[in-house]
């Protein structure tokens, strides 16, 4: 049996059990650790049990439990931030004032790189996709390959449930719009990583989600 391009592991961290995702290129080792938002040892014990090298942060929003301690994590392992959408500037801003209102560490920092839909970014030979998918967040990305039918979808989707938008900054509208216009041509069988609980599938989303569901929203 051949070796999937691509494999992940989630590693629940902080209070609020964020899904921090290890990703990484089965051709080369070189990986990705996406939203590390805390317990940074636990997620350095998975890379060293991955046997991996990591070589840039991915975040998909600037909530504290996706990127509190993204800066400390990219200075540990001397490796670039990268995301989200710069619309998330006014979240990243108050990381330090957020993580002592929910007793987490939070470190604002300026990523490498602010990421824009249409662009891409490499992990080892791996290209991901990204896709910008307001609501949750103004700023908020989703990684997506389309080889392995896989996306890493953060806060904007869940299994029965969608992100929330009472958060400052929120648009529910917007919300709806990127899950039905942008991750729902990603394809039925597309297995989607959300930022909280277990993975999913877009197609059992469309027949059941109470939120997004074809039949709720009466689109075919």
């Amino acid at each position: 049996m051949t070796q999937p391009p691509l494999r992940a592991t989630i590693i629940p961290v902080t209070p609020l059990q964020q899904n921090c995702t290890l990703l990484w290129c089965t051709a080369t080792m070189r990986a990705a650790v996406v939203d590390p938002g805390g317990d940074l040892d636990r997620i350095e014990q998975a890379i060293a049990q991955a046997r991996v090298t990591v070589e840039k942060i991915l975040l998909t929003h600037g909530h504290i439990d996706h990127c509190g301690e993204a800066k400390p994590l990219a200075e540990k392992l001397g490796v670039p931030i990268e995301g989200p959408h710069e619309a998330d500037r006014f979240w990243i801003a108050r990381l330090d004032e957020d993580g002592r209102n929910y007793g987490i560490r939070g470190v604002p920092f300026e990523p490498e790189r602010w990421l824009v839909e249409g662009e891409q970014v490499r992990v080892g030979q791996l290209t991901l996709d990204v896709w910008h998918c307001p609501g949750h967040t103004p700023g908020h990305v989703v990684f997506h390959h389309p080889a392995s039918k896989l996306a890493i979808v953060g806060d904007v989707l869940f299994r029965g449930s969608i992100g929330r938008t009472d958060f400052p900054l929120g648009d529910h509208d917007a919300l709806i719009d990127a899950i039905v216009t942008k991750l729902w041509p990603m394809g039925d069988d597309t297995v989607f990583l959300p930022g909280h609980g277990e993975p999913g599938r877009f197609d059992i989303e469309r027949q059941s989600n109470p939120f997004v569901a074809d039949r709720v929203l009466a689109r075919d």
